[in-house]
């Protein structure tokens, strides 16, 4: 029963991500990370720490990415221990002249949360496009039997 709670628990440090680049602010949406956080965009980029992530996340929400939105989905949520937990995420950002998310721009995550003091946050997090394989892998994964 007290896993429900802590679920439910990370599932509002999500809304709260998702609030935090709704309303394009960078403080907010860093505020879910704790301050180490190692942080992988999904281009490859590594941000070390809240502030990389915050100030960084600023510049998008200033610029390039004035106007969008988040629309993200927790897929899998795995405790590691009471403390610890791995966390799977969906999600696309819908720019503000789009009807929606183009699905080309769907993605996947993978957090690490820990429990300190009380309080979720993300320790590391790591984003990446969700894209289907291309001939060559799907002709080794056929030969290993992945298909």
């Amino acid at each position: 029963m007290e896993f429900l709670q802590e679920e439910n628990n990370l599932k509002e440090l999500f809304k709260k991500m998702v609030t935090g680049w709704n309303s394009g602010n960078g403080d907010i949406y860093a505020a879910c990370f704790t301050e180490d956080v190692d942080y992988v965009t999904f281009f490859g980029q590594h941000l070390k720490g809240r502030h990389s992530v915050a100030t960084s996340h600023q510049t998008l929400f200033d610029g390039i990415m004035k106007g969008s939105i988040m629309v993200a989905d927790i897929k899998q949520i795995r405790f590691l221990s009471s403390d610890v937990a791995i966390i799977h995420g969906v999600g696309a950002i819908k720019m503000r002249w789009q009807k929606k998310a183009p699905k080309a721009r769907d993605s996947i995550n993978t957090n690490v949360a820990i429990k300190k003091n009380g309080e979720w946050k993300i320790s590391a997090f790591h984003n990446c496009r969700i894209k289907s394989p291309n001939f060559i892998q799907k002709f080794f994964m056929q030969k290993s039997g992945q298909s």
